[in-house]
């Protein structure tokens, strides 16, 4: 396969086509690998040399990263809270990829290899109440992460800092918080938080059935980064100098009503709320202490929610209405 400045594995889905993206309009060139078929991306940029591969397989992820400058692996088996609840052995499998990528990095020689993590890394035992005090990088130890997904994703971690330490490889890792935005995944049972809060009230606007199902009280509280600073923040952290893990995360704190509440503003209407209190919920609250990202780099995340919320809002009610028609 051709040389090419990046490869983005991962890059069918919805942070993956979103990096293409940028990183196209850069002039790069980019090859994009996804164990889906080309039809079921998120997006498909013609500009770049797309391809369906599996990267859990040691073969295809050689096939992946060969003649990659740099390698930025977003490949893994995940979703929302519904789906990581519910499929931890699935999860867990991810470590096959996140090995093999990383393996197939080292032997390709590539400059620089970044590995998306993420907040389900930290112990709970700091995650049990909504008055959260946000998440610092070193909260990860001692380690407790969140049971499949989490392991997973902190073992990989350790994994990046081992094949720098050992082999050289420029490793870069940043813990992602709650990615949403356009083109994300909505519906299915993978989708997250803000996404599945905009295609019910999106849902409620064109039947006019006002009502809601909130999962859990809608006291628990997080932090939702917006697509455009999470690319942003990727490509700073991959091209730094600095190894360390660190948040990619908003420090914007709200509780699940608050997220409805913004959600409803945006559509115009107000909905009855059924709570599903048997539903999967995740941590009490989480947010990302940007301390670090800032001192290190001079920049966060800082997109509004309201502001994100309303672009991702009107891209899924048009789908919604696609979708019921």
């Amino acid at each position: 396969m051709k040389s090419v400045d990046a490869v983005v594995t991962g890059a069918g889905g919805f942070i993956g086509g979103h990096l293409v993206e940028s990183l196209l309009a850069q002039g790069k060139s980019v090859r994009g690998v996804d164990i889906k078929p080309l039809d079921e991306w998120c997006q498909l940029h013609p500009e770049a040399e797309n391809s369906q591969g599996d990267v859990s397989l040691l073969e295809g992820a050689r096939a992946a990263t060969a003649g990659a400058g740099t390698v930025y692996n977003l490949a893994a088996d995940m979703g929302g809270m519904g789906f990581i609840e519910n499929n931890k052995a699935a999860c867990m499998m991810s470590v096959l990829t996140s090995t093999h990528v990383l393996q197939a990095a080292k032997e390709a020689g590539v400059e620089r290899y970044f590995y998306s993590s993420s907040a389900c890394v930290y112990a709970a035992e700091h995650q049990t109440s909504p008055d959260v005090v946000p998440l610092k990088e070193a909260d990860a130890y001692p380690a407790m992460p969140e049971d499949g997904y989490g392991w997973e994703k902190l073992f990989s971690e350790r994994m990046a800092r081992h094949y720098l330490e050992d082999f050289g490889v420029q490793t870069r890792v940043a813990r992602y918080h709650n990615v949403y935005g356009e083109f994300g995944t909505w519906d299915g049972g993978r989708e997250k938080a803000p996404a599945a809060t905009c295609r019910k009230v999106a849902i409620a606007a064109i039947t006019g059935n006002h009502t809601i199902e909130i999962w859990g009280d809608g006291q628990q509280t997080r932090s939702f980064t917006y697509i455009d600073d999470c690319v942003h923040g990727t490509q700073l952290i991959t091209n730094a100098d600095d190894p360390r893990p660190v948040n990619l995360g908003s420090d914007e704190l709200v509780t699940i009503n608050e997220l409805v509440d913004i959600v409803e503003k945006i559509a115009g209407v107000t909905l009855e709320r059924n709570y599903n209190l048997t539903a999967p919920q995740g941590v009490r609250g989480r947010s990302s202490d940007n301390t670090e990202i800032l001192r290190r780099y001079g920049w966060a995340p800082a997109t509004p929610l309201a502001e994100g919320l309303e672009r991702n809002y009107r891209y899924i009610y048009d789908e919604v209405k696609k979708s019921l028609a």
